[in-house]
């Protein structure tokens, strides 16, 4: 049986915005670029990771400490909470805190790994967690859920499926 996998919105709308401002492949996914794309600076410092926003300023700092993948998925966890989120998460609840903190694991995953990038793999190949990972520059383990996401999410293939 033939599968087919349908993007979410929040993955369409990461794809879009990638190809507006020229990003195509995983080798063109440059943190500082996607910044500024939407008006957000980006420091690396030896602190802790966060973002913060005050009025129109927006700023990303990454932990320079960290390894380059570890700055690559810290960014657009970071990322996600200036673009989908509001409030300050000492302050909130803590189910919403939780809440914000899945959205950016999800939004870490579609960002850092766009399924339509996926498309220029073979998906088959033994090594795909790996390729991925090198080719995203991400963890294995974080490669490894986007897949496993994508499988569970994908849906039989009916007649009635437009491909492409």
């Amino acid at each position: 049986m033939n599968y087919i996998y349908k993007p979410f919105d929040l993955e369409n709308w990461i794809t879009k915005h990638y190809i507006q401002i020229g990003i195509t492949t995983p080798e063109q996914i440059n943190l500082k670029q996607i910044a500024l794309s939407f008006h957000i600076w980006t420091s690396y410092k030896e602190k802790r990771s966060f973002a913060f926003q005050d009025g129109k300023y927006r700023i990303i700092n990454i932990d320079a400490r960290l390894t380059e993948q570890e700055q690559r998925e810290q960014f657009f966890h970071e990322l996600c909470h200036l673009l989908r989120h509001c409030g300050s998460q000492l302050i909130m609840p803590k189910a919403f805190r939780e809440l914000q903190e899945w959205d950016a694991i999800r939004f870490t995953k579609y960002a850092a790994i766009p399924y339509s990038m996926l498309q220029l793999f073979d998906l088959k190949s033994d090594y795909i967690i790996e390729e991925i990972a090198e080719s995203f520059k991400v963890h294995e383990d974080l490669a490894r859920e986007r897949m496993e996401g994508i499988y569970r999410n994908r849906k039989p293939l009916r007649k009635s499926d437009k491909i492409g």
